[in-house]
């Protein structure tokens, strides 16, 4: 087993959550970015979906309950060190029935449907979701670390 360097981890984190080139791998122009960069979708999650699971394992489903797109660039994602967060507000549907507690989210590739899971974590604090209440979280309170 080997461990990632932190600037190579940096690096990955920008080519994927940011669409950034990643110099010195290959040629003169390094690993490069999408012509489009597209979007990730942030679903939420009652159990950990874990590194096997896809976007449908333990996804909650209260009535009205869709994935949030966030670019793939800098309105949508900000780095630190090697830890990515939302840079913008990420605000779900209101609950117009069901109910459902989250206490993890994802990042993966799908806006419906088994899409891969590129990155999870777990919330700050369990969030119950019932008729009337529109989940939603502040600029970086979602934060997936590469190590």
């Amino acid at each position: 087993m080997c461990g990632i360097g932190n600037a190579a981890e940096a690096a990955f984190l920008d080519l994927l959550f940011l669409n950034t080139d990643w110099a010195g791998i290959g040629d003169a122009g390094g690993l490069q970015n999408s012509a489009t960069a597209g979007s990730f979708y942030i679903a939420l999650h009652t159990a950990d979906p874990g590194e096997a699971g896809d976007q449908t394992t333990s996804e909650i489903a209260y009535t009205s309950y869709a994935r949030v797109a966030v670019a793939r660039s800098g309105s949508g994602f900000t780095r630190s060190g090697s830890s990515i967060s939302n840079a913008a507000l990420v605000q779900f549907p209101q609950a117009t029935g069901g109910s459902g507690t989250a206490t993890y989210f994802s990042i993966g590739t799908d806006s419906t449907g088994t899409g891969q899971i590129v990155a999870s974590g777990a919330l700050a604090a369990s969030l119950a979701v019932s008729n009337g209440i529109q989940p939603q979280f502040a600029i970086g309170a979602l934060v997936a670390t590469a190590d």
